[in-house]
């Protein structure tokens, strides 16, 4: 996943980047940082935490410039830990360099040997700071012509945004694995990973970065270059399942409005009649809306989240049974009791929060407990940037649907249909990487 965002040409560069940081924090919870260019030197303030720990308005102040970008992390390759913690800040023969990385290098380790045998010390554990070692060995000194001798190198999914003491350059891959979007602000431009994060700070969407291009602003000027053709556009599908924010924009849809669409497929594909119909909160909301106008069952909260747990939190010595579930959710038991409940959720994964939620449903009195789910059966793990876990770890991957619906004790279960998913972003499923579901991987 992961949250990326840089901004150039503005005086408050900083504190706009910390704003769009807030935009795009359900991106990455692990860490955040920003590093700012006065075109000089660079200033920066990394951390673990949300965006809110790690930074204060003093320590913001420090960061001067026209220039910045920020990252809030969720990892999957490279420990969790301060040091695998973005902007990574290296100079180099290329000079000052600042990069931020959403994605995942499915040949990182294959490229660190090889660097490494040419001399190369890493000091962090991500697949990130492959990309800067490339760019440090190239032996072009325009940025441009380095980055289209090493980009063709990477395999696997990276939205990048790289940032120099005066210049800019946005990056997505090929496949166009992850999202990046091209904001312009008064005389400045902006990147990020969602069209919610050029909201905040009220900047106007341009378009969305192509798969394969680079997008360079040096002055005031944008420019764009080809470094690769498009070989199979691949967005990932769980952008829309679970990823984005409702209210972000992608590929001209409104994640919301597709959502919508998902939770009305669902109906279409296999109805049920209940007396009510709730989401697991916050992503399954607007497709559990979208169940309850195609169905005219009444949408109702069944489950109210806690938004406040912070990242961490202290458990008590006396150990409470599901703690790590009960903390995040609780019932409406008046809402519940004595009802046949549908209940939407985008997606199972190892099934053990679903089980841990459809007891505390039981709990509060629901009579019959139907579980929709707005994807079909996770069976392969996600190398391009999800922290999935390995496929015997994958309840669909081991189980039956039937033997998935004993296991989590409800009376009925349904996915999706991989054409209803499809059909319901209102593009061809060539688009997509639909390799969870398919085990066919685009790279």
């Amino acid at each position: 996943m992961c949250g990326i965002f840089g901004i150039y040409n503005h005086p408050d560069a900083s504190e706009l980047t910390y704003l769009g940081l807030y935009a795009l924090q359900h991106r990455g919870q692990e860490s955040a940082g920003i590093v700012s260019s006065d075109g000089e030197r660079f200033l920066s303030k990394i951390g673990v935490g949300e965006v809110q720990e790690v930074f204060t308005k003093e320590e913001l102040s420090k960061l001067n410039g026209k220039l910045a970008v920020g990252h809030t992390r969720y990892s999957t390759y490279g420990a969790s830990d301060i040091k695998n913690a973005q902007p990574i800040v290296v100079k180099c023969s290329k000079g000052f360099l600042a990069l931020v990385h959403n994605g995942n290098l499915v040949n990182a380790k294959y490229l660190r040997s090889k660097l490494e045998a040419l001399g190369a010390i890493f000091q962090t554990t991500t697949d990130s700071e492959v990309i800067l070692h490339l760019i440090s060995h190239s032996k072009h000194k325009n940025m441009i012509d380095v980055l289209k001798e090493i980009l063709p190198q990477l395999k696997g999914a990276y939205s990048l945004i790289l940032m120099t003491l005066d210049s800019m350059y946005a990056i997505r891959d090929p496949f166009g694995f992850r999202p990046l979007v091209i904001g312009r602000l008064k005389n400045g431009f902006v990147f990020c990973s969602e069209t919610c994060a050029l909201d905040i700070i009220s900047a106007e969407f341009i378009r969305e970065v192509d798969p394969g291009e680079i997008v360079e602003v040096k002055g005031s000027k944008l420019k764009s270059y080809k470094f690769s053709a498009t070989v199979k556009k691949s967005l990932c599908i769980f952008e829309y399942i679970y990823f984005s924010r409702p209210d972000s924009i992608l590929e001209g849809k409104t994640v919301h409005n597709v959502r919508l669409q998902l939770g009305r497929n669902l109906y279409r594909e296999y109805p049920t009649s209940a007396d009510i119909v709730i989401a697991v909160p916050d992503s399954a909301n607007s497709a559990a809306l979208g169940y309850s106008k195609e169905s005219n069952i009444p949408f109702e909260f069944g489950f109210i989240r806690n938004h406040y747990i912070g990242r961490t939190f202290i458990q008590p010595r006396q150990k409470i049974r599901d703690f790590s579930v009960k903390i995040k959710y609780n019932t409406i038991r008046e809402v519940l009791n004595k009802k046949r409940v549908i209940v939407v959720d985008d997606s199972i994964v190892r099934g053990t929060t679903s089980k841990k939620l459809i007891k505390m449903l039981r709990s509060a009195g629901a009579k019959e407990i139907h579980l929709r789910i707005t994807c079909p059966p996770i069976i392969s793990p996600c190398v391009y940037g999800i922290d999935t876990p390995t496929k015997k770890e994958l309840i669909a991957a081991n189980y039956s649907i039937k033997e998935i619906e004993r296991f989590l004790e409800v009376d009925t279960l349904y996915y999706i249909s991989c054409e209803g998913m499809v059909s319901a972003t209102n593009s061809p499923k060539n688009n997509f990487c639909l390799a969870c579901f398919t085990e066919d991987y685009p790279v």
